[in-house]
This record gives C-alpha cells, sequence and structure tokens, in this order.
C-alpha cells in the first residue's frame, strides 16, 4: 500500500510538473512570437460605422489637403492686449515654425497661429512645436498648443508608461491584499506570479487578435483588460486554493486533495468565468468600434485567467506541498475552523432574524441610490483629463477670446453643383455664425460652419440637430459637436440593447447552474439593486469630491456588465455551496453553513476586486476612474451586504420554495426551518 502510494504522488508530481512547464513554454512562445497591437485614439473610434459624423470623417481623408491637420499655437498676455513688441514676436515664431499669418482677436488680447502638420503626425512633432514656441517667445506671454494634433498628442501622453503603472500599482495591492489573507511569508506569491503570468499572456493574446481580426484598441481598452484579468485571476485563486486547504484537512495526499477541491471549484469558477465572458461578448452587437473592442478584448483576458486559474495554479500549489501554508499548515482530522467563526456567527444571526435584514439591506440600499438623482451623462472633450493638459487650457482660452466654434468648426459635405443652396440653407439655421467654403473634390465640397455656442454645449448639439433637419439627405453634417451628439446617440442605443442581453445571459447561466427559477431571479435582482445603488454612491462621490460634471458616455454601460457579470459570481459561490449543503439540511442551515466556510473567501475576493479597480485611478482619464469608482464600490456593496445578509435572509424569507423546481435534496419535515451547523 505504501509502495502504491508512493507511485501515486511520483505520478502527480511528474504530473504538476509537466503542466507548469507546458505552460511556461506556452507563455514564451507568446511572448517570442506575439506581434504589436493595432492602437488607434481616433475620435471616430467611438462613433458607429453608419453616423453621418463617421461618414464625414472618412470623406474628409479623400478631400485635397486632407492629409493637413493644424496644430493651433495660441499666444496671451494673462489677458492684457499684446503690444506692438508681442506682435512682432508671434510674428517672427510663426515664420520659424513655417505657419501662416498669425490672426488676433477682436479685443487684441490672443493670438493664434495655425502650423500645418500632417495628419498622421505624432506626439513628438507636436512636443518640438511647444519647446520652439517656448523659446522663441518673450518672458512674460503664454504660448499653448492645442487642434487636433495637440489633443491626440495629449492623449498619447495621458496612457504613455501606463501600461507599466498600472501593472505595477496592480500587483503591488494584489500582493498586499493575498499577504493580508494567507498571513504566510511564501503562500502569496504563488497565485501572485500566476495572476501576473497570465496578465502578460491575455495582453499579448489581444495584441494577436486586433492583428487577425482587424480592429484596434486604445489605452483605456488594455487597462480595463489588465485589472480584469489581475482581479478575475485572484478571485479564482482564492476560491480554489480555499478549497484545497479545506480538503487538506481531508486527505492526507495533497494531490487528492487538489483533485477533490478542483472538482468542487471548478463548476462555480466556470459558470462565473462564463458568465463574465459571455457578457462582454454581448459588446459584439454594440454599434460603437471601441466598445466591440474592448468586449472582444477583456473576453479573451477573461478566458487566459480562468485557463491559468484552473490549470496552471493547481500544477504549482501541488509542487510545493503543504508547507506552502506555514506557519497554519493544514493537517488530517483538523476541525473546519470557518464553520465556527465570524462568518458562521453572521449566518446565524441572519437566519434568525430574516425580516430585519431585509429590510435594513434594502433601506441601506435605496438610501445610497439616491445619490443618482441629477447624474448626467456625456462629458465633452475638454472635460475628459484628471488632469488639465495643454490642448484643454488652450482651447479655453481661444474660446474666451474668438467667437464660439470658431476653432472647432462644424463640417457641412453638400455636393459640388448644391454649395450655394446648401451654404444658403445652413446660413439661416439659428445658431449658425458664418459659413466658409473649403476643400473639394469632384464628389463633395466642405463647408467649415462656426456655430454661436461653445463646443460641447447642449446649443451646440441642438443647432446640430436643426441643420441635419434643414438639410436631409441633401448633404451631410459632421465635425466634433456631431460627432459628441452621434456618439450619444449610440451610448444610448448600446445601453437598451446590451444590458437586457447581459441579464438575459445571467439568468440563463444561473438557470443552469442552480436548477432553481426563483433562486435565479432573486440573484439577478440583487445584482441589479447592486448596480443601482453603486452608481447612485458613486455619482455622489463624483460631485462632491472630484467634482466630475457628468459620467463620461461608456461608463454607466461598462459598470453595468462589469457589477451584474462580476457581482453575480460571488452569488454563485454562495449559492452553488449552499446547494451543495441542501442535499441534508433546510434552507436556513445551508445558507449559514454556505456563509460559513465562503464568507471569509468571497470576502477577501471582493476586496481584492474593487482595490483592483480602484487602481485605474492611476490613469489620468476620466472615464477609467468613474468606471473604478463605480465598479469599486459596487463589489464592496455585494460582497459585505447583499451577499452576506440580503441574500441570506431573503432565502430563509423565501424557505424550501428558494430551490424550486429542482429540490436538491429530501428534508424531514421536523427539520424544516432549523439551522444545522
Amino acid at each position: 500500500m505504501e509502495s502504491f502510494d508512493h507511485r501515486t504522488k511520483t505520478v502527480g508530481r511528474r504530473a504538476a510538473i509537466l503542466v507548469v512547464l507546458a505552460f511556461v513554454l506556452v507563455s514564451g512562445a507568446v511572448f517570442a512570437l506575439a506581434p504589436e497591437a493595432r492602437e488607434s485614439n481616433a475620435p471616430t473610434a467611438g462613433l458607429p460605422d453608419s453616423a453621418d459624423s463617421t461618414t464625414v470623417a472618412r470623406i474628409q481623408e479623400q478631400l485635397p489637403q486632407s492629409d493637413v491637420v493644424p496644430a493651433i499655437v495660441v499666444v496671451s498676455r494673462d489677458g492684457e492686449k499684446l503690444d506692438t513688441d508681442d506682435r512682432d514676436a508671434v510674428a517672427r515664431l510663426a515664420t520659424t515654425l513655417r505657419a501662416g499669418e498669425p490672426r488676433y482677436s477682436d479685443d487684441g488680447t490672443v493670438g493664434l497661429v495655425a502650423v500645418p502638420l500632417k495628419a498622421t503626425t505624432g506626439a513628438d512633432q507636436v512636443e518640438k512645436i511647444r519647446d520652439t514656441a517656448d523659446r522663441g517667445l518673450e518672458d512674460g506671454l503664454t504660448v499653448e498648443v492645442t487642434g487636433g494634433p495637440a489633443f491626440q498628442a495629449d492623449l498619447e501622453n495621458a496612457f504613455a508608461g501606463a501600461d507599466v503603472r498600472l501593472l505595477i500599482a496592480t500587483a503591488l495591492v494584489v500582493a498586499l491584499l493575498l499577504l493580508v489573507t494567507y498571513r504566510s511569508p511564501w503562500l502569496w506569491l504563488v497565485p501572485l506570479v500566476v495572476v501576473a503570468l497570465g496578465d502578460r499572456v491575455a495582453a499579448l493574446a489581444v495584441a494577436t487578435a486586433t492583428q487577425v481580426f482587424g480592429y484596434d484598441v486604445d489605452g483605456s481598452t488594455t487597462g480595463i483588460t489588465s485589472v480584469l484579468v489581475f482581479g478575475a485571476g485572484t478571485n479564482y485563486a482564492l476560491l480554489l486554493i480555499a478549497r484545497y486547504r479545506e480538503e487538506l484537512r481531508r486527505h492526507d495526499d495533497r494531490f487528492a486533495a487538489m483533485r477533490a477541491a478542483w472538482r468542487q471549484a471548478a463548476p462555480a469558477i466556470l459558470a462565473s468565468s462564463g458568465t463574465v465572458t459571455l457578457a462582454l461578448l454581448t459588446l459584439s452587437f454594440a454599434d460603437t468600434p471601441s466598445n466591440r473592442a474592448l468586449g472582444w478584448s477583456a473576453a479573451i483576458g477573461i478566458v487566459v485567467a480562468v485557463l491559468f486559474g484552473l490549470l496552471a495554479l493547481p500544477a504549482a500549489m501541488v509542487l510545493f506541498g503543504r508547507g506552502l501554508f506555514w506557519p497554519f499548515v493544514p493537517r488530517v482530522g483538523q476541525d473546519e475552523p470557518s464553520r465556527t467563526g465570524t462568518w458562521s456567527k453572521v449566518g446565524h444571526r441572519v437566519v434568525t432574524r430574516p425580516k430585519t435584514f431585509v429590510a435594513a439591506s434594502l433601506v441601506f440600499l435605496a438610501v445610497l441610490s439616491v445619490g443618482a438623482v441629477g447624474l448626467d451623462v456625456g462629458l465633452t472633450q475638454n472635460d475628459r483629463f484628471r488632469q488639465t493638459p495643454e490642448s484643454v487650457l488652450g482651447q479655453e482660452t481661444l474660446a474666451k477670446a474668438f467667437p464660439a466654434g470658431s476653432t472647432q468648426p462644424t463640417v457641412v459635405l453638400a455636393r459640388p453643383g448644391a454649395v450655394a443652396d446648401v451654404a444658403a440653407r445652413v446660413d439661416g439655421v439659428d445658431g449658425v455664425s458664418s459659413v466658409k467654403g473649403g476643400a473639394s473634390s469632384y464628389e463633395w465640397t466642405s463647408l467649415d460652419v462656426v456655430l454661436d455656442s461653445d463646443r460641447g454645449s447642449a446649443r451646440a448639439a441642438d443647432t446640430v440637430e436643426r441643420l441635419r433637419t434643414e438639410l436631409g439627405d441633401d448633404a451631410l453634417v459632421g465635425g466634433p459637436d456631431a460627432q459628441d451628439l452621434d456618439a450619444a446617440e449610440a451610448a444610448a442605443h448600446d445601453r437598451l440593447l446590451i444590458i437586457p442581453l447581459v441579464l438575459a445571459i445571467v439568468m440563463l447561466i444561473l438557470l443552469v447552474l442552480l436548477r432553481s427559477v426563483v433562486a435565479a431571479v432573486v440573484l439577478a435582482l440583487t445584482v441589479v439593486a447592486t448596480y443601482v445603488t453603486a452608481m447612485g454612491a458613486g455619482w455622489f462621490v463624483f460631485t462632491h469630491v472630484f467634482d466630475f460634471p457628468a459620467l463620461d458616455l461608456p461608463v454607466p454601460l461598462f459598470a453595468f456588465i462589469f457589477l451584474v457579470a462580476l457581482g453575480v459570481d460571488y452569488n454563485i459561490f454562495l449559492t452553488t455551496r449552499a446547494r451543495e449543503e441542501a442535499a441534508s439540511q433546510p434552507v436556513a442551515g445551508a445558507m449559514t453553513t454556505a456563509l460559513a466556510v465562503t464568507g471569509g473567501v468571497i470576502t477577501s475576493a471582493g476586496v481584492v476586486l474593487a482595490a483592483v479597480f480602484a487602481v485605474l485611478g492611476v490613469l489620468p482619464v476620466v472615464a477609467l476612474t468613474q468606471i473604478g469608482v463605480i465598479v469599486g464600490i459596487g463589489v464592496l456593496l455585494d460582497t459585505l451586504v447583499v451577499r452576506s445578509l440580503l441574500v441570506p435572509a431573503l432565502a430563509t424569507l423565501i424557505g424550501e420554495r428558494f430551490w424550486w423546481p429542482s429540490h436538491p435534496g429530501r428534508l424531514v419535515p421536523s427539520d424544516r426551518g432549523t439551522p444545522r451547523s
């Protein structure tokens, strides 16, 4: 018998080594062979392919001189009128930069120099213009470079080195929380290394996908994908390791313990990762290319995370033996401490007073939801940075000195034979300040339309709508304000289409996993309640702490997908364990036991996930900060209130009908309603 056990352990050790080696080799091949990702920060990335403003942008690229766009150098002296010497300095600067003649505002306080650049100009060229302008002007003059190329350069600079900062911050947060969770000097290293390696493989897999399937990503897409891989991967690791430690108290052979733990944890992990993956893939139906790109990229990341979590992590864990858990080494025959720990006491208290906990939880969630009153969606271009870049400062200076809308005109494309008629009709639309002819080809002529309202204002959007109504099919209306309008309409369309799809997927997976209609409905409703509450609490934070004027367009949809798909994970972990226990206990006892044995690990997982999403705040983009805050708040609410208090209390109130129509076991009638530990 001893010889058989020795052979079994030898085979198990060799298998583990082979699995780890295979993952190392595959990862090395990915690192060596993966191409660079296709990246784009183009404004049209957030627009539907069929939008008029997208069509206008594409046609403009074919017009003469379409490959030339101006960088605008703005010169001012703290609101004072520019004197003769100042104007001479501006003229010399224009000559140095090979630009056209300078223009000055009517009050003489601001000078403007348009520097023609290639449309493909990178951030380096814009920085050269800024350096030249800073050196070429006298003391006391302020110079700011703005315009399309400058905005693109500032956006690129905002994400410059972001991957490294995000990776370091995320790894440090996960390492700290794993160290606190396991209280072992080295156990935390195994899941951290596995998840970190999975994150890098996922990033390269996404890069390969962009080349193979021909889509573009940007810094926000790669950042969110990395956070998802770290967050979800760590969650799966925590659940598997918790079950493994539990089984080590029942099995002398660590390989047998891992097999038992894997069989018990894998269905819940696969169900939760499947929910997240399918929810992300619903973004394939989005109108906007950037949403579709995030859906595909993040889904790839989750698949890689679950592969590393269910294959590489178990093999790595068993290589090191029980000593990996030192100083709290699990021994065969030890009592499971969680069954009599803090969460066991919480569970007993909840199921003995379910009405109180249901009422208190719902009131608490409702109060936080009130914060959503006055919630506004839609940031202007100038509001999308956490720290105001030079391009935005220059735009603000121009807006104060020149007619509103003159620096970023609306574009109207008309057929050459109808230009005069279209121009006259445009000039008669309320909200239009002036119309000027632009580039022309044999198919289209461009008209630059200056609006009398600020870029991104509600009046500018209304003017664009009036232009489209007046012109109908006779012309196309594009430009920055039209792009904002089309992006808002696309975001609203995506929310109306994708949110119901995500809910349907969550319901379907819960039905298949739990085989209970009642449980599936209850759990789906609780995660929706968590989302609403997180939006309310998040909006309160944004208005009173960050002073954000609105949510960015994609934030409500992305927050819903992440919160509902990831939030249901914890309910899956809890209720699948409760279903196991319900084979021999009533629902109250099953929930008590499930909460006792999963409470610690799920709470740790929730704190890790919330902290990882909060790390998005290291990136200087408002949308990522908003997603991080909302998801972080929602995950904590789901972990500490909804999953710990509300769900067990609701299940106890509903009773055995919670498992309808497929009860997991037969109960003795006299035992119903009596919790057992």
